[in-house]
């Protein structure tokens, strides 16, 4: 069955591409205009992890935006026939796809849901009824590009080129019709990504001002779990239009009659609080700028945030450093207006004091890099974070996992956030630690219909373990990813002296009692102590392609790939391994596992940096005494599992979290998330220069790097010798030179 449904997507595929082409083939296409990127943003490449296996896809966009901003505009892709409902691409885009429906306004980054997608936008020639909407385009990559804040594509069936460019909370959309024929755009407030749903749907414009205004309610993989985000709009246009309604009254056409080489210039900003203020928003952030002015502005948002690491290194090196630390800032989103009020968890408008109120969180995945990323070159971006966690628990009732618009979605499980808040502690981030705790604690205990909560809590806390026969679903990798959560409450509950400490210190250790002697192995377990079965090869994903459940003790992955997963005491890791000659040897087997090739169609039971549980795993010999085996490891995956094509990741980026594993093992070393501490690893850069809090620099100098020379034989900060595998964020926080000397001897 499995090797079905794979000939099945393969046969789809290949169909698309086939007939995709004879659609968009005869006559040549005129180019489209060389991307407008900065010095930084023209090594971006944001075409990478947008196609592939659709399982293994990055789930990317080369949509147009700002950093960390609201507004995603860019194109929405189908199959052949307009076909858009399998699962591909969740961001809406899918590079195999040869096929246009229009360009909409949002769409998450790199996650496995599909959401937003509102407001698309489709260029058209001729007449319209009222009752059709334009039909799917084909099209070509060689007609297509994009960089940091902008992305273009030729349209031969609408014979117009399509530009597009964001700030945080505005689109700027450019037409430039080549025919002399009646040409127009249509306005779908209906419109939602892929497979989506949605109510009230509405659009309404004034034909003397040129300006249009709308609205969606969105009841997609995430919106509907909360009850549904309204999202409003208000745009305008620089060209003369008869606006005719669609019949329905969610579509608006813009006839512009004939404005061949003209280029017409669309405006749409929006709000998740009202017309009013997705008009304010438009004033404030685009002002009378035009599609040029608005560029600018993006333009200079990426080059600003991509300058905060300027490294030395080969081509190729530089490319896919610069994609990664863009993909590492599309999320979270401004979910804040312009004038400073947000939408929040209790559905009333408040307003942010001194911060950006952010939402769309992968935590589950971010908490494991992504965050510390922030706090080394983002910190303003992080602090934003930890505030609006603190207000969504708040407003809300429970800190979230997965927060996305104004609302819980309960993806993944257990309390990420609790990681985030006590690293963020320790590494000297400025909030309310006390009100972070007691948040903490709160959400490690008890149920919260309808948000987000420990699922099976009492369970985990009266057998020290999840019983597989009582809540089968994940109960290994739910008790393992407890454990890690409650140490990092037990050691910032321990820094702020909190009387709990202890009792989660040792809770944080309940792991072992999921550990197998035997086999060595964390091993379903039920609630009369009996082991359930194991199977060490077999990945739960079997589970979700035939339709069974016996392989779900495990989260999207084998018990080979969480048998690493104890990130907060590998030490005792190792000892119940028995020894370290026994967990390296392990390790090494499994790190050798890995599946021959990126994005692979089945990734197999293997190291997989694809998915979160294990992209720690090639660090953990520093922990066995064999740096050299880390070193190797991690310059293997950053050459062998990322590269510049469009299945350029191994799997889901997840909110930035695989690009950033990428940024920051380039650099050399890698955050142990939940403390102040990294792990040395192997640097792919020659020189870079971090700009830290304050003004600081953190320069790395690298003496002898190259393909051949990835082990480290010394470590200096400011010329004085590193004494083990670790940094702490103490020694860099505050800049420096940090010199690695190369060579090519384990």
């Amino acid at each position: 069955m499995l090797r079905i449904f794979r000939l099945f997507i393969s046969l789809l595929v290949s169909f698309e591409l086939i007939f995709g082409g004879m659609i968009s083939g005869g006559a040549p296409i005129a180019p489209v205009p060389d991307a407008p990127a900065g010095e930084y943003g023209s090594y971006v490449n944001a075409f990478v992890g947008t196609g592939g296996v659709p399982w293994v896809c990055g789930m990317l966009s080369p949509a147009a935006c700002s950093p960390f901003g609201a507004v995603r505009v860019g194109p929405d892709t189908c199959a052949v026939g307009g076909i858009a409902k399998i699962k591909t691409n969740t961001s809406g885009y899918y590079y195999e796809h040869r096929h246009m429906l229009g360009f909409s306004l949002g769409r998450l980054s790199g996650t496995g849901a599909r959401d937003y997608g509102m407001f698309r936008v489709t260029p058209g020639l001729g007449a319209f009824s009222g009752k059709t909407r334009p039909a799917a385009y084909a099209y070509s990559h060689n007609a297509e590009t994009a960089c940091p804040g902008y992305y273009a594509v030729r349209l031969p069936g609408a014979a117009t080129l399509c530009e597009m460019t964001a700030t945080s909370h505005v689109a700027a959309l450019r037409f430039t019709f080549d025919t002399a024929r009646d040409a127009g755009v249509y306005i779908d407030a209906a419109a939602v990504v892929s497979a989506g749903e949605y109510k009230d749907a509405r659009i309404q414009w004034d034909e003397e001002a040129r300006t249009f205004s709308g609205q969606i309610t969105l009841l997609c993989s995430f919106s509907d779990r909360f009850g549904g985000l309204t999202v409003y709009l208000a745009g305008d246009c620089d060209t003369q239009a008869d606006f005719v309604p669609a019949d329905s009254g969610d579509g608006l056409w813009l006839d512009f009659g004939s404005v061949k080489n003209s280029p017409v210039t669309l405006r749409m900003a929006i709000s998740f609080i009202s017309v009013g203020h997705a008009r304010a928003n438009l004033e404030a952030e685009a002002g009378d700028a035009g599609f040029n002015g608005v560029l600018d502005l993006a333009r200079d948002a990426w080059e600003e945030r991509l300058a905060s690491v300027v490294i030395d290194a080969d081509d190729k090196t530089k490319r896919i450093f610069y994609t990664a630390l863009y993909h590492s800032m599309i999320m979270p989103t401004d979910f804040t207006e312009s004038n400073g009020e947000y939408l929040g968890f209790d559905r009333r408008v408040h307003t942010a004091d001194g911060y950006t109120y952010r939402t769309d969180m992968s935590l589950w995945d971010t908490a494991r890099c992504t965050h510390s990323l922030y706090t080394l070159i983002a910190p303003d971006i992080q602090d934003d974070c930890l505030k609006s966690l603190l207000a969504m628990d708040a407003q809300g009732g429970v800190l979230p996992r997965w927060p996305m618009g104004c609302g819980y979605t309960g993806s993944m499980f257990g309390n990420p956030a609790n990681i985030v808040f006590a690293e963020s502690y320790f590494k000297g981030l400025d909030f309310d630690a006390q009100a972070a705790l007691d948040a903490m604690k709160r959400s490690s205990h008890g149920e919260y219909p309808g948000k987000d909560s420990r699922e099976g809590a009492d369970l985990y806390d009266e057998y020290g373990y999840i019983p597989d026969d009582i809540l089968g679903r994940f109960s290994v990798s739910k008790t393992l990813v407890y454990a890690w959560e409650d140490d990092a409450t037990a050691r910032l509950a321990a820094a702020l002296g909190d009387a709990d400490a202890a009792k989660y210190a040792e809770s944080a250790r309940n792991y072992r009692n999921l550990w197998d002697p035997e086999t060595k192995y964390f091993r379903p377990r039920n609630s009369d102590g009996s082991w359930g079965s194991l199977h060490p090869e077999i990945t739960s994903f079997f589970d979700d392609i035939f339709g069974t459940d016996l392989f779900s003790s495990y989260c999207e992955g084998s018990a080979r790939q969480w048998r690493w997963s104890v990130q907060q005491d590998p030490a005792d890791l190792i000892a119940l391994f028995g020894s370290e000659e026994i967990f390296v040897r392990e390790l090494e087997d499994f790190m050798k596992d890995a599946s021959l090739t990126r994005a692979a169609i089945d990734p197999g039971s293997g190291y997989w940096i694809g998915n979160q549980h294990d992209i720690h795993t090639a660090y953990l010999f520093n922990e066995a005494g064999k740096p050299d085996l880390t070193q190797k490891w991690v310059r293997w995956t950053l050459r062998e599992r990322f590269s510049l094509d469009p299945d350029g990741l191994d799997g889901n980026d997840d909110g930035g979290t695989i690009s950033s594993w990428y940024v920051l093992s380039a650099l050399g070393f890698y955050p142990i998330a939940g403390t102040d501490r990294y792990w040395i690893g192997s640097p792919a850069v020659d020189n870079a220069t971090l700009e830290l809090a304050n003004g600081a620099r953190l320069k790395i100098e690298t003496i002898d790097q190259s393909p051949k020379n990835v082990y480290v034989r010394e470590v200096l900060l400011d010329g004085d010798p590193i004494e083990g595998p670790y940094l702490t964020h103490e020694q860099i926080r505050d800049g420096g030179t940090l010199t690695f000397i190369m060579t090519d001897k384990a």
